[in-house]
């Protein structure tokens, strides 16, 4: 069962310019920012009272959030919903007829199951289903 928001993924072209953008306008304790050269991209969760923005930048510029970045530039890419059930939650949205990116769970850069609807869900923006 979806049990409310995790975060809102924003995918940015340039992490430390848009967190020093964000840091102008609010206070937030400095993220670290995590590689993951296997997928070749890096990302920054900041959390400002109970609400979780995971800034997302492509280290190549090639993969898919590159292409999202260049087509849209800086912006939401997608929002995350946690459920206490994935697999079950999961199945709910095929059986809807909601066209699923993961048609099973998997493991995400935070280290949680995940599984994400297609963009064409929402009219290009993705939902990520997520346990706690």
């Amino acid at each position: 069962m979806i049990k409310g928001i995790g975060h809102l993924g924003i995918v940015v072209k340039d992490m430390a310019k848009s967190l020093k953008a964000l840091s102008q306008i609010v206070d937030f304790e400095n993220p670290s920012i995590k590689e993951f050269p296997e997928k070749k991209m890096k990302c920054a969760v900041v959390e400002m009272n109970g609400v979780a923005l995971e800034f997302l930048e492509d280290n190549s510029q090639d993969g898919f959030l590159g292409k999202f970045n260049r087509e849209r530039g800086d912006s939401i890419h997608h929002f995350c919903l946690l459920s206490d059930n994935l697999e079950k939650d999961v199945a709910d949205l095929k059986e809807k007829g909601v066209e699923m990116m993961d048609l099973e769970p998997r493991i995400g850069l935070r280290g949680k199951k995940i599984a994400f609807t297609s963009p064409d869900a929402l009219d290009g923006i993705s939902i990520e289903l997520s346990e706690p």
